[in-house]
């Protein structure tokens, strides 16, 4: 995080913070200034940490220059009422935590304030288990992350079933600035949507229950606690789909890492299979589970790696080594 400095009291934030914000937290104490610093995001996000308490709290900010204000609200309120939800449902209990929601402001630039909750991210462990070969930490976070990523979807099934076609305007965002970026031919493109075709005709893309899903299942949005304890951030991109998406997500970007770290994906593959069987725990035929749900993982996958290739800041070498790894996922 980079410092900033302290908040300008004559801030309409500093207000919003003392007036509407605290008293949430702090009971009768008094508010005396507030110390600014900013998160490396994707979002405005930063933390303001009341200097006598030393009670700390996150801001979000989702309105960006030259960017249309009602996406921004209603991003913001997804968020705010996503984090209420879950929170309501019981999802919060000793090992999960969802962080709490203490505001929200449109007129401070679509502004969500929320609880600040310290945890090792998923990026950084998996950065750690291979930095120092303890492959016994990756598996272990990857255990409780299945744990609760299934508790999130059984706990949240309903009766209708997988609208797989939702998820197309999304692939072809995707396929697109990948083609603007010049970081797709068109004959892969052709390919890709030749595999999406397949994909489409098959049953079992269309057979699950929708399930409430995290929507944004990348390393950066679960933290882990001790002892045990999993937090689970940035819900604004919460909504009814199919579980794979999630735990396809997460298989695509542990691929990612392996490539991009160690040149070698393969050696994704046990911490992938591993998540996997760990999550079909929680069902009563964990065999049954595991082979419908890897039956619909490589699409999800796939779309994840085409995802990550679309970014600016991988080189476009690499981005062209996540194309073709998206491919061979993707092909049936």
């Amino acid at each position: 995080m980079k410092y900033l400095g302290r908040l300008n009291p004559q801030d309409p934030l500093f207000a919003y913070l003392r007036d509407d914000v605290y008293p949430q937290i702090l009971l009768n104490d008094h508010v005396r200034n507030f110390r600014v610093f900013q998160f490396p995001a994707s979002n405005e996000v930063f933390l303001y940490e009341e200097t006598h308490s030393q009670q700390k709290v996150i801001g979000k900010f989702f309105q960006r220059p030259g960017k249309d204000p009602q996406n921004a609200w209603d991003r913001a309120w997804n968020e705010w009422q996503n984090l209420h939800y879950l929170r309501n449902i019981g999802l919060n209990h000793k090992h999960f935590h969802i962080p709490q929601a203490f505001g929200i402001a449109r007129q401070m630039n679509s502004l969500v304030v929320e609880e600040y909750c310290p945890g090792q991210s998923l990026s950084s462990v998996m950065s750690q288990s291979l930095a120092e070969h303890h492959e016994d930490l990756l598996y272990a976070r990857l255990t409780d992350l299945a744990w609760f990523l299934a508790k999130l979807h059984n706990h949240t099934a309903g009766a209708e079933t997988v609208h797989f076609h939702t998820q197309f305007p999304y692939f072809d965002k995707i396929v697109a600035r990948l083609q603007r970026r010049h970081r797709i031919t068109e004959a892969q493109i052709r390919e890709v949507y030749g595999f999406r075709d397949q994909w489409q005709q098959s049953s079992c893309m269309w057979s699950d229950q929708a399930v409430l899903i995290h929507g944004d299942a990348t390393p950066s949005n679960f933290l882990f606690a001790q002892p045990r304890t999993i937090i689970a951030i940035d819900f604004e991109r919460m909504k009814r789909a199919d579980r794979a998406y999630d735990l396809g997500m997460i298989a695509g970007e542990i691929k990612h890492h392996f490539l991009r770290n160690t040149h070698h994906g393969e050696q994704a593959e046990s911490y992938i299979g591993h998540f996997l069987w760990e999550y079909s725990t929680h069902f009563p035929d964990r065999q049954k589970a595991f082979a419908a749900i890897t039956q619909r993982i490589p699409f999800y996958m796939g779309m994840t790696l085409l995802r990550i290739a679309r970014n600016s800041w991988l080189d476009w070498r690499y981005s062209q080594i996540l194309v073709h790894a998206a491919l061979s996922v993707l092909r049936r």
